[in-house]
């Protein structure tokens, strides 16, 4: 009984990814950026503990509608073909269930807040919703990703201050092209799977033209973010940020330069060390500056 126990919970955490949480911290580090700014420092203490468990819970909920999706799918890819509900170890009743669990919970948490950022929410959930069949009909869906992606930047300004000032545009913008960029990488991992199956992602529109793109994407994430930094007044610590995240892009495109898969992968999980840099960089400012 206990190993059918531990079995279904292993099930689920796999389902949730809770398991591999480099999709949560690539949430975390803009979001919690944008409460930083969006407050001049640390943020309201109540603000932040939302903010911080409903990044874990909305990108648990996030993969698992999109499992539920492409359940008939991944048991075609490589890297996918072992999740909960391709292989059958959770029903999609089991999965669907869970989501709308999780789900009341993200929204009991965001009835904390002001009704700004509420209003905000209804369409964060719709855009988590949509964007897993995106993936039938955009030629590269990464795009409306990097929507979902980029939706708790407005949102942070919203619960911090009760407005969404421009700044958090050009926040959002810089997100939206970085998320983009990584998520190119993840698709080159499975793009020969993709194309038999019919999945449709950057990498595959990109073409050859692939890591250039790319390429594109992290220049205009840099030049935003110091667009951000210049409106915003910061200092040395923020421009330094910038620097390091520049130095690890060149990294990852050095890794995606031959197009491998396990190399591919790594430059996608290369981005966590991105969000980190830029996070620190965020708060050692607005501390020490």
């Amino acid at each position: 009984m206990l190993a059918v126990m531990q079995g279904r919970l292993d099930a689920y955490l796999r389902l949730t990814r809770l398991d591999r949480p480099i999709g949560t911290f690539l949430l975390f580090w803009p979001a919690m950026s944008a409460l930083w700014l969006a407050a001049g420092g640390f943020p309201k203490l109540d603000v932040f503990l939302i903010f911080f468990a409903g990044i874990w819970l909305m990108r648990a909920n996030g993969c698992i509608i999109n499992d539920f999706a492409d359940r008939k799918l991944d048991g075609h890819v490589e890297r996918t073909r072992h999740r909960p509900l391709a292989n059958g170890e959770i029903r999609a009743k089991e999965a669907l269930i869970l989501f709308a669990v999780v789900g009341l919970v993200c929204f009991a948490l965001v009835l904390q807040l002001n009704a700004l950022t509420v209003q905000m929410a209804y369409v964060g959930i719709l855009l988590t919703i949509i964007y897993p069949f995106t993936k039938r009909f955009l030629a590269a869906p990464q795009m409306f990703l990097g929507v979902v992606w980029s939706w708790s930047i407005p949102m942070a300004f919203a619960a911090q201050t009760g407005e969404v000032p421009t700044i958090a545009w050009y926040l959002f913008a810089a997100n939206w092209c970085w998320t983009v960029a990584y998520d190119t990488m993840y698709g080159m991992v499975d793009r020969n799977d993709d194309v038999k199956i019919g999945i449709r992602s950057s990498a595959i529109w990109f073409g050859r033209w692939d890591r250039h793109w790319v390429g594109v994407f992290q220049v205009l994430t840099l030049v935003l973010l110091s667009g951000v930094g210049l409106r915003l007044g910061l200092g040395m610590f923020y421009a330094l940020a910038l620097a390091g995240m520049a130095m690890l892009f060149v990294y990852q495109q050095r890794l995606i330069f031959d197009r491998q898969r396990p190399d591919c992968f790594k430059a996608f999980l290369n981005n966590n060390w991105a969000g980190a840099v830029l996070f620190t960089g965020v708060v050692l400012d607005h501390a020490l500056s």
